[in-house]
């Protein structure tokens, strides 16, 4: 509706309710919708029995997600759209819905806390209130931390593609992850790459998690577990340190120290990559950057997320140098320096 100014209300309508089209699409993963489609088109009323959804908004909840661009619908009959198919199907190596089943069940409810976070800067999980790690309430979980290693990797694997082709991986041998979690972006740096060995760096109950992930990708023989803490131990040596989705969990001084550990491991010469959806310097185009930093706050004591000039700045206080962003994929950027 528009009024005499010229200004329409729609796209402030649009966002205010955004959390609508959210909690549809994470909804249509926890039931496996897409995975439901994945080998043939379904006419809804099949789809609707296949899922067990009552018949009272199934067709509404099909359509939605049709006008979301998620699947397309031909005579009654529904199928995937191409993305959705390739990145939201359980049974592909490709699927990401790991990290969107965590922000089903784990990040929906704390967001509806942000007003209290943003007035208390407290996070809104376990830790609120000075209550345990959440890191360490989720590791105490088996089912918790299976499905927090699986959307780690869901999040890296885009990001993992565009490194392996980004960096002059051809004068390197050999590279460790730093905060491992299942080992998908070690397989797509490997798989791409079939000369470099890799180490896996995590605590110790994600090894039986990790190895199996490599068995099944047939890496045994290149790709190996380290347990270590990052914070009690120093790091593994390597011509190459990667440490992703890592430092925005931190806050300032722990970002400073891991970043010195980084430096001290590496041989002269080595290069440490730390990837995030770090935000643009002008602090006013990467929404998604912007976002996660608020969920940083939600989810940790102290994260928060950052610059690539922030990132160097502090690399640069570390020891590196020649230090370069580089656009990944999506809201991803990674920053390189060497010692």
């Amino acid at each position: 509706m528009m009024n005499d100014s010229g200004l329409s209300p729609a796209g402030i309508m649009m966002l205010g309710m955004a959390f609508w089209s959210s909690k549809a699409l994470l909804s249509a993963v926890e039931l496996g919708v897409f995975s439901a489609l994945a080998d043939w088109p379904l006419e809804g009323e099949t789809l609707r029995v296949r899922l067990n959804l009552h018949p009272r908004g199934a067709s509404d909840f099909f359509d939605c997600l049709v006008a979301l661009g998620m699947l397309e619908k031909r005579n009654g009959v529904y199928s995937n759209a191409a993305e959705a198919d390739f990145y939201l199907d359980r049974a592909k190596p490709s699927y990401i819905g790991g990290l969107l089943e965590m922000a089903n069940r784990r990040l929906y409810a704390s967001w509806g806390k942000l007003t209290e976070a943003l007035r208390s800067g407290e996070p809104q999980n376990e830790a609120k209130g000075n209550g345990p790690d959440p890191f360490a309430a989720i590791y105490a979980d088996p089912a918790n931390f299976e499905e927090f290693l699986k959307a780690m990797t869901g999040v890296s694997l885009p990001t993992a593609r565009a490194i392996a082709a980004a960096f002059p991986w051809d004068e390197r041998r050999t590279f460790a992850d730093i905060g491992c979690a299942q080992g998908g972006l070690m397989v797509e740096i490997a798989d791409a790459h079939p000369h470099l060995h890799g180490i896996g760096f995590d605590l110790p109950p994600v090894r039986p998690i990790f190895e199996s992930f490599i068995c099944q990708r047939s890496l045994t023989d290149r790709i190996a577990f380290q347990a270590g803490d990052f914070f009690e131990q120093e790091l593994p040596g390597a011509d190459v340190l990667v440490m992703g989705h890592i430092l925005h969990d931190w806050d300032l001084a722990q970002k400073k120290m891991l970043l010195a550990k980084a430096h001290r491991a590496l041989p002269a010469g080595g290069a440490l990559i730390v990837y995030d959806a770090m935000i643009d310097d002008a602090r006013s185009r990467n929404t998604f950057g912007l976002l996660m930093s608020l969920n940083m706050l939600i989810e940790t004591p102290g994260g928060f997320d950052y610059t690539g000039a922030d990132c160097l700045g502090w690399m640069r206080e570390a020891g590196f140098r020649d230090g370069r962003i580089q656009r990944l994929e999506g809201p991803y950027s990674m920053a390189v320096g060497l010692k």
